[in-house]
């Protein structure tokens, strides 16, 4: 319990108590955003417009690299493309073999920008805004070559949608925390930009070439530094997916994720191995102190329960996830069991597909 105390006032505080920093001075970077589809039709058709619409005088591009699809995604592009003269198709037609995952699209598609700053979301994403190119871009400052934004979930009926958007909200209070403690480790590829050069002076995803997933919270891992990571969270800039259907599905996307942590730095599984045990361990713990000194067990658990409620009410209304407060007690139990179930999933094999 103490060490989840510690993790709460050295890490957790920071988004709790984050307010973004007043900019000297404004400036419109030229973007280009990046989207890697394969067999996407469907989503693109529903998705695309909100990106091609975005509100930014400075120049951009749309580039969706379409990865060997099947279905009508050509056409639809092309369509698109009458329309809107920004929208740059990249077709693959050929797949690579040996680098598994969408590494090699997504590639091609950052080789092909016109633009320094990349700005990457996924086929199935919408942006919250028209605002969201400009305000991901906003964040960056001399010094800055990552920024992090958070891929939301669309709110939804139902007690799955809950809980998927809690793993997420979870997720994001602990990446953006790290971040703004110096120690940044990951960022999701829904939601996620970076400059063009840092990519390349790190030779791309060669490192992680083998590994399916980790387009994007293992390069951040990889190249994120202490003073080259913002976050943004202006509501304006998150991007919105729709969340899976049924329990079977969601426990293949999130083992999925998961696979992919054990190639993290050692500094980085150590702080978050050490966090999941503690959360993990928390409530048997609880119940064994009591036999001992029940007083003591109880005001270490009071006051790490005050801490996780005060920190988790401001994050989530800074994540606009607010609805989720009144069920925190509800949700902190359930990861005594989620980290049970998914302890697995870091030591499976990756799945070789990306979509």
């Amino acid at each position: 319990m103490v060490i989840q105390v510690f993790y709460y006032l050295f890490f957790f505080r920071r988004l709790a108590a984050y307010t973004p920093p007043v900019k000297a001075q404004s400036q419109e970077y030229p973007v280009s955003v990046i989207i890697c589809a394969r067999d996407e039709a469907h989503n693109l058709a529903k998705y695309l417009p909100g990106i091609l619409v975005q509100n930014y005088r400075t120049s951009h591009e749309i580039i969706v690299v379409n990865d060997n699809s099947k279905d009508e995604s050509k056409y639809l592009l092309e369509e698109f493309k009458k329309s809107f003269k920004n929208l740059e198709i990249i077709p693959l037609t050929q797949e690579a073999k040996l680098i598994p995952g969408k590494k090699f699209p997504l590639s091609m598609g950052i080789k092909q920008a016109k633009y320094e700053v990349v700005l990457l979301t996924d086929a199935d994403c919408i942006p919250s805004s028209e605002f969201w190119l400009q305000k991901m871009q906003e964040a960056y400052q001399p010094g800055i070559e990552i920024v992090l934004g958070y891929g939301a979930y669309h709110k939804q009926p139902g007690f799955l949608n809950k809980i998927i958007r809690f793993e997420t909200f979870h997720s994001a209070l602990q990446y953006f925390s790290y971040a703004l403690a110096g120690i940044p480790y990951m960022g999701v590829g829904r939601n996620l930009s970076y400059k063009k050069a840092l990519f390349f002076n790190n030779k791309g995803f060669s490192s992680i070439n083998q590994i399916p997933g980790g387009d994007d919270d293992l390069f951040i891992n990889k190249v994120a530094t202490k003073t080259n990571t913002a976050i943004m969270i202006d509501p304006e800039t998150y991007s919105f997916s729709a969340p899976k259907k049924t329990w079977k599905e969601w426990w293949r996307q999130k083992n999925r994720h998961y696979s992919a942590a054990r190639f993290y730095k050692p500094k980085h599984k150590f702080l978050l191995g050490l966090y999941s045990l503690s959360h993990a361990l928390l409530y048997p713990l609880l119940i064994v102190s009591l036999f001992y000194n029940w007083w003591l067990a109880l005001s270490i658990y009071g006051v790490r329960l005050l801490l996780q409620a005060v920190i988790w009410y401001k994050s989530m209304r800074k994540l606009q996830e607010g609805d989720l407060w009144p069920m925190f007690l509800l949700f902190d139990l359930w990861m005594f069991v989620y980290y049970f179930l998914f302890v697995p999933a870091l030591f499976k094999k990756p799945r070789q597909h990306w979509n």
